[in-house]
């Protein structure tokens, strides 16, 4: 056997940079013609209320119908395009409503593909070896083939996110939340290095076209690169992808347990990459948002905040506090009026504990609640008991610790997305066309 190919093209708007791309790394050789072929695009995030900047955050439509083509070129008939978004409980409306802005149901009337939001599907508990189990959605591992498309970026947690990581939208609720669990031994990379292994055969076309440095979302540093990256090895296409974000893969764990499963080193040792060197389109991407002494985010430090004790987030805090987490801050931020607060305390997640001598602990989620409800450690416990935190409860705590955040910005968190999009007026490298269907 030889060493796994890796392409890197310059994307160009036509289709033969996939194309390209895809026939430098071999990665539809061994497709067959009547293959059911399930493709996993990366959309992180939707709402129907406001336009958001999706460079960076989403798989382009431009790259979803371009790989649509390249399948029905080799004679595939059954193609199904599949994503768990991150949503509330049962909200079937938002998935559905960014599928038709994506263009995906035109794709569906052009070439015959089939949609789904796995989260209305079934999933099936799969044995990931050493006792461990997640629950998978069913049409992708009952598929033939599967293209996973994620964006090339990095990620706050996990320092990339790539194609391991973009299957983590293939997992039920309950799984998904067990990988945010505060075992350190099993803990969140340990659970995402194992996402790609009951797989079909897979190819993983990472779409650089904008590329985002402290993603995963739409609070993140956006750059546009024209820059794909292919393989039929999905570990060989995400060591590559680090280093072009700037990171050695050694320097990222999840992509250390991964080679180590497959008894490869987490280098470049056993990857042939063909297509443009990396050095010429490598450039360093930061994943973590910089935070003073893991107190307070550094902005809110530099801002001159006293009483305030906001720890960095850690692995253990899920997808929906974290959404959740940045309004909190921002409306945090926006409270300060120069006069310190009492001593408050803020833990998220599933493992911190109180510091000694602070006066009122807010426990953010049904999980720090769980954890701390009998700690006497705490002189005044100010708990968010839901899951995810409910708006009310985020703002009865915050006001009920003395910090007066305005309601409406937590009422209406899927506001605050437009608020980065001014950051991209008047920048023609950003284009909105990317992200529909003609």
């Amino acid at each position: 056997m030889g060493k796994p190919v890796v392409s890197i093209v310059h994307y160009e708007k036509n289709q033969e940079s996939v194309r390209t791309a895809v026939e430098l790394c071999g990665g539809l050789n061994h497709l067959l013609a009547k293959a059911r072929v399930f493709i996993k695009p990366n959309i992180v995030f939707w709402t129907h209320k406001i336009p958001f900047p999706k460079w960076g955050v989403i798989t382009t439509s431009r790259i979803i119908e371009e790989m649509v083509i390249l399948l029905k070129e080799k004679g595939v008939e059954e193609i199904t395009i599949g994503e768990g978004m991150v949503i509330m409980p049962n909200d079937r409306e938002t998935p559905a409503f960014a599928f038709e802005s994506l263009g995906y149901n035109l794709l569906k009337k052009r070439y015959g593909v089939k949609t789904i939001n796995v989260h209305e599907q079934k999933f099936r508990e799969v044995d990931l070896g050493n006792g461990d189990t997640l629950h998978f959605n069913t049409d992708i591992l009952d598929s033939d083939f599967v293209i996973d498309i994620p964006v090339l970026k990095t990620h706050a947690q996990t320092v990339v996110s790539l194609g391991i990581k973009n299957l983590k939208g293939m997992i039920d609720i309950k799984s998904r939340r067990k990988c945010h669990n505060a075992d350190p031994e099993k803990d969140l990379n340990y659970w995402v290095s194992k996402l790609a292994d009951p797989m079909p055969p897979m190819l993983t076309l990472l779409d650089g076209i904008y590329t985002t440095a402290r993603g995963p979302s739409f609070d993140g540093r956006v750059r546009r690169n024209n820059i794909l990256v292919a393989s039929a090895d999905v570990l060989s296409a995400d060591l590559v992808g680090a280093m072009i974000l700037g990171h050695e893969p050694s320097e990222v764990p999840h992509l250390v347990h991964a080679a180590k499963n497959r008894n490869r080193r987490p280098d470049l040792t056993d990857v042939e990459i063909v297509g443009e060197e990396i050095e010429k389109v490598a450039s360093r991407h930061e994943s973590t948002f910089p935070y003073s002494d893991d107190t307070l985010p550094l902005p809110m430090a530099r801002m001159g905040i006293k009483g305030l004790t906001y720890r960095k987030y850690d692995l253990t805090m899920c997808t929906y506090c974290s959404g959740l987490n940045g309004v909190v801050l921002a409306a945090v931020a926006a409270a300060w009026n120069g006069q310190p607060w009492d001593d408050v305390e803020v833990l998220t997640g599933k493992s911190m504990a109180p510091s000694p001598g602070m006066k009122k602990t807010i426990l953010f989620g049904k999980c720090m609640y769980q954890k701390h409800k009998d700690n006497p450690d705490i002189q005044e416990m100010i708990p968010i008991k839901s899951c995810p935190p409910k708006p009310a409860s985020i703002i009865k705590a915050f006001h009920q610790a003395g910090i007066e955040i305005n309601p409406s910005m937590i009422e209406n968190a899927d506001m605050a997305p437009g608020f980065f999009m001014k950051k991209y007026e008047g920048k023609p490298e950003f284009e909105e066309g990317h992200f529909t269907v003609i």
